[in-house]
């Protein structure tokens, strides 16, 4: 058995021993730095601070608002909508009450939402605008729990009627005029919160099913922020934009626990369309993105490299050249900043950076390598929503792309059963876990204080922990050959022209691939070779688009070992979609979704069609749907296996 741990020494408190619930840590930051800015906010084109006073000041009246419409212990108050200053508070005032928080994703869909607040038993929940309210009316009658749906954008609300509708306005005034009858009633809450107590329902990513909702003390919670500050240290002079989903356990840990804990100053962009105009003007010293987001920023960059000027396009190639030659020898290249990196990271808002990081999924190397030559110091996190998001992360200057890093100090980490090459599955435990699930009494992936991951991995000689990729989804062919499909996805996605691929192959003779377009990417290559082209699908199936995959496919063939290369592979002809449960709402690959969707064009592909017929109708979000009539063509990958 291997194992490593983080040192005996505890982490340093920063919060205090008291604080060990986010309104006594928010009332505690407004008296101490009442008038240090907490958040900021882009409104019609214009930032707006908020100090810690004012933060506080809107929480107690939201909270005491609350409480006068009937919300109390042990209630439960969902939030949906965009990353605002509101969903903070509300959360903060849910707990201020002993109530009980849960985050749902804003494009979640009516079906999912009506499943959360009925099995989370949603007494209230604050919404951001119309399309929100829509969505919750629209299942409101099958949640007897739902008294008070409250919206912070009254645009577009007058039509309605329905008396469980709140405006958040109203829910302040009234907040306000408790707190004029009763001075004290916000102290008497903070001072009575319990930091044992369950503040936050966290959903899982839920891979395989329904996600479940991790239950998270306020306790916890705080202490393991502390802890992750001990490994990546924060402050009140950082900076950090909030764009990943607030319900996102590591967005919580970010946004509303470095932001309470280390006063790291968190802003709000306007829109998810603005998000890297907004992100440039802030500067941040921070950032969290998904491997999603710096895949879509790699692809975007190359991209923007093809209509350049011929010297542009030859810049970027030397200046990536001798960049990823310096990063390789463990250095950079300031021949390369001079030519290519420093404008760069000017454009995407890089120039601030101290820190950066990704996690919730594998991060492909290509991807990696790409950002660390650029000088953007990318670490990668690991961590689970049960154990409080991240507990590894690579420290200083010891960055390697293969790993996730080491342990935070109090972190027990090993590998269970390992094999002859020391792989096994990955079990963690440490101070600060999750109480268990809501609503369900046994947790069979908790044995003996440990967590069982469900990942396979192994720590290499310099005690790095390297996670290959889940257990249940690491192949075998029919020949015997053991192959991780995410480890080939995240080679062939590096390509700007790929969206998303699904790597096949488990019992089979050879590995095949269901691959989608990266649609704005391969767009504009169409439009730039003069093909015509009306829909995603169209694009999809056209002869030129089918070659251009092909040889990228080849490329990323030509760096794996045969057994591993891909000989078929076809476009789709649409893209995943969290809507059809393709993805997870972190967007990870749903695979027994995808075998059981797909199970018709993988079958043909294997049988040795050249071409696969399809008729289908697929859904969009608003209801609407669309009939799809086209063929697939089976496309032969030659750097592949025989």
């Amino acid at each position: 058995m291997n194992a490593v741990s983080g040192a005996t020494r505890g982490p340093a408190r920063v919060s205090g021993g008291e604080d060990t619930t986010f309104p006594r840590l928010l009332r505690r930051n407004a008296r101490r730095h009442g008038r240090d800015v907490a958040m900021r906010e882009k409104s019609l084109g214009i930032w707006r601070s908020l100090t810690w006073a004012e933060v506080e000041a809107k929480t107690r009246a939201m909270a005491l608002g609350l409480r006068v419409f009937g919300i109390g212990e042990d209630d439960v108050v969902g939030l949906i909508g965009d990353n605002r200053p509101e969903w903070v508070m509300g959360e903060v005032a849910a707990h201020a009450l002993g109530a009980r928080s849960l985050g749902l994703y804003r494009d979640v869909l009516e079906e999912e939402v009506e499943y959360l607040l009925s099995f989370a038993g949603v007494t209230a929940i604050i919404a951001e605008d119309e399309e929100q309210v829509d969505k919750l009316l629209g299942v409101a009658d099958s949640v007897p729990s739902l008294r008070r749906i409250i919206y912070c954008d009254p645009r577009g609300m007058r039509k309605y009627a329905d008396p469980r509708l709140l405006a958040m306005d109203d829910l302040i005034r009234a907040g306000e005029a408790a707190e004029s009858r009763e001075p004290a009633a916000w102290d008497t809450l903070v001072d009575a919160t319990d930091g044992e107590r369950v503040a936050i329902l966290c959903t899982t990513s839920g891979t395989t099913s329904r996600p479940k909702l991790a239950m998270l003390s306020g306790r916890a919670l705080i202490r393991h922020v502390e802890t992750y500050l001990g490994a990546d240290p924060k402050g009140p002079m950082d900076e950090y934009v909030s764009v990943l989903p607030l319900p996102w356990i590591m967005e919580q840990i970010y946004v509303l626990g470095f932001g309470m804990v280390a006063r790291m100053r968190v802003s709000f962009v306007e829109e998810p369309e603005t998000m890297m105009a907004d992100f440039r003007e802030i500067g941040p010293s921070f950032v969290l993105f998904a491997p999603r987001v710096w895949e879509t920023l790699a692809a975007d960059v190359r991209a923007q490299v093809m209509d350049a000027s011929p010297f542009k396009r030859w810049a970027f190639e030397a200046g990536m050249r001798w960049g990823l030659a310096a990063q390789g020898r463990g250095g950079r290249s300031w021949l390369a900043d001079v030519l290519l990196f420093r404008a760069l990271r000017d454009r995407l808002g890089f120039t601030r950076l101290t820190s950066a990081a990704t996690g919730g999924a594998a991060l492909g190397p290509d991807t990696f390598r790409f950002f660390q030559a650029m000088g953007v110091p990318l670490r990668q996190l690991y961590g689970q929503t049960e154990l409080l998001g991240a507990y590894t992360i690579h420290r200083g200057a010891d960055v390697n792309f293969d790993t996730v890093g080491v342990p935070f100090e109090g972190v027990d980490l090993r590998i269970h059963e390992p094999d002859q090459n020391g792989v096994g599955e990955i079990v963690t435990r440490h101070a600060n876990m999750f109480d268990g699930y809501h609503g369900v009494e046994d947790v069979p992936d908790l044995r003996d204080g440990w967590l069982h991951t469900g990942d396979a991995g192994y720590f290499d000689k310099a005690g790095h922990l390297v996670v290959i990729d889940r257990i249940k989804d690491i192949a075998t062919t029919s020949r015997g050959e053991r192959f991780s499909p995410q480890f080939i996805e995240n080679k062939l996605k590096f390509s700007p022209y790929v969206a998303e691929a699904v790597v096949l192959g488990d019992g089979k003779p050879h590995l095949a691939a269901l691959i989608c377009i990266r649609f704005p990417i391969v767009s504009k290559w169409a439009e730039r070779k003069r093909i015509s082209f009306t829909t995603y699908t169209d694009l999809s199936a056209k002869p030129q688009v089918l070659d251009l995959l092909r040889s990228e496919v080849e490329k990323v063939n030509a760096t794996l070992p045969p057994p591993q290369r891909i000989r078929d592979f076809v476009l789709l002809y649409k893209e995943l979609d969290a809507d059809d449960e393709e993805l997870t709402r972190t967007r990870k690959v749903r695979r027994g979704i995808i075998n059981e969707k797909y199970g018709t064009i993988i079958s043909a592909i294997y049988a040795g069609e050249a071409s696969i017929p399809v008729d289908t109708t697929i859904a969009f979000q608003d209801g609407t749907k669309q009939r799809i009539r086209t063929t697939l063509t089976v496309i032969g990958a030659t750097k592949a296996v025989a």
